[in-house]
């Protein structure tokens, strides 16, 4: 398991130390999860970093499935055989090149602003992911380098599925991957924090790059993520509880994470948030609702008043804690936890001034929900319909101050580009809102 992409990226360079020097070496990473990994790859071999940005160019009715792809400076990739077998016609592969062809521009405008595409021609091309799974993005981005005048593209990630790495390498004249587990499950598996990346650290990052010497030294001394305030135990329902305390100087709040899995403090998105809410000047608790043993038997995670009951305890003794005693206390739900988080507002005495649900199942607190006092928000993917109603069959039983936001074009884990930036935002300003005017 790699710590992050940062640390995936300096084991990975490790492997690349060969390139180390050579003149004609170009690092490029596939934005956005990639870019942080190429970073770290093209510091360590002293090699420029540009990013790859392609488009795959999916079957109208089945556009998981990729007939081509396209790439900047014009390249365009055409798989006739796929073009073949889908029978598309001329016209529905126009109309899918110029939605994706508008797309490709946004995004390079976006990440590079004025600075014109590293040139690839005749130069050695490494690309650099955070990870693969089926690998139509890679393989679409090894395509681009050869069409973009590359002499030899070698294809670098942390970590793979075996099928997908080993077909890769009809595509790459060289393929390095650190580890290729044999139940390879997700990505975000292998990683401890697999935040995801932001277009702006994105932005950054290709502009430290662009620094050179001390400048690029001091740069990234200075944009280090600061040490973690440290591991924490709650003690709630008779056992310990392994959490995470953020507490930013002068804290406005401090916001309770409660994931449905039981497992909160290793969740990438709810990190995600936390990281944000963090950056407002707001503390944040991740912690683990339920034992490794008990997540193993799955009624657990839907036994929501065995959750809330625990989410009170644990409450009652972070307000005992001197760093953030007397502060607003916000609870932030996800899955069957956003129950369990409204459940544990409707206890008596439970002082909870804001709940914030992502993707959340309200509907699970039942009765409670008439009781629950703290102002509430419900965030949900406006393509994750049968959540929609489920939320708002809920949000009619509320009594408190509530509120639906959809974010458009989202699904259940907000995994589409900018969607969990948004649930971000709106937690943010939520929290803002009710936690008094004291926060920034």
């Amino acid at each position: 398991m790699f710590v992050d992409r940062h640390d995936a990226g300096t084991r990975l360079a490790e492997r690349l130390r060969g390139f180390a020097g050579a003149e004609n070496v170009v690092v490029v990473g596939l934005p956005r999860g990639g870019v942080p990994v190429a970073f770290e790859v093209a510091r360590v071999l002293g090699a420029p970093l540009d990013v790859i940005i392609v488009r795959k160019l999916g079957v109208p009715f089945q556009p998981e499935v990729g007939f081509g792809a396209l790439g900047e400076g014009g390249v365009r990739v055409i798989d006739r055989d796929i073009v073949w077998r889908a029978n598309l016609t001329q016209e529905e592969m126009t109309m899918v090149e110029e939605l994706e062809r508008a797309e490709l521009l946004r995004r390079g405008r976006r990440l590079r602003g004025d600075r014109a595409p590293v040139d690839l021609a005749g130069r050695t091309v490494i690309v650099v992911d955070d990870g693969i799974a089926t690998g139509g993005t890679a393989r679409a981005a090894c395509q681009v380098a050869r069409a973009r005048g590359a002499s030899r593209v070698v294809l670098a990630v942390p970590v793979g599925a075996p099928e997908t790495i080993e077909s890769l390498r009809k595509v790459a004249d060289e393929v390095v991957c650190l580890q290729t587990p044999e139940f390879f499950y997700a990505i975000g598996a292998w990683y401890r924090d697999f935040s995801q990346t932001t277009d702006d650290q994105v932005v950054e990052l290709l502009r430290r790059a662009g620094a050179s010497g001390d400048e690029r030294e001091e740069n990234t001394r200075e944009a280090d993520p600061p040490e973690p305030d440290g591991e924490v135990r709650m003690e709630a329902g008779g056992v310990r509880l392994p959490g995470r305390l953020v507490v930013p100087q002068n804290a406005a709040g401090v916001v309770v994470f409660v994931h449905g899995s039981g497992s909160s403090r290793h969740s990438p998105r709810n990190r995600y948030v936390a990281s944000t809410l963090n950056r407002a000047g707001l503390a944040t608790l991740l912690f683990d609702l339920l034992t490794p043993e008990e997540e193993f038997d799955r009624g657990n995670v839907f036994d929501i008043g065995l959750l809330a009951g625990r989410l009170v305890q644990v409450t009652d003794r972070l307000g005992d804690r001197p760093e953030v005693a007397g502060i607003p206390v916000g609870y932030f739900g996800a899955s069957t936890g956003a129950a369990a988080a409204l459940w544990a507002a409707a206890e008596p005495g439970c002082e909870v001034a804001a709940v914030v649900s992502r993707g959340g199942r309200p509907d699970l607190a039942g009765p409670r929900l008439p009781a629950v006092r703290a102002a509430t928000l419900l965030i949900v993917g406006g393509r994750d319909e049968a959540v929609i109603d489920l939320n708002r069959a809920a949000q009619g039983q509320l009594r408190c101050e509530n509120l639906l936001q959809i974010v458009p074009d989202a699904t259940h884990l907000f995994e589409e580009p900018g969607t969990l930036e948004t649930v971000a935002v709106l937690a943010r300003d939520w929290f803002a809102d009710h936690f008094g005017p004291s926060m920034n």
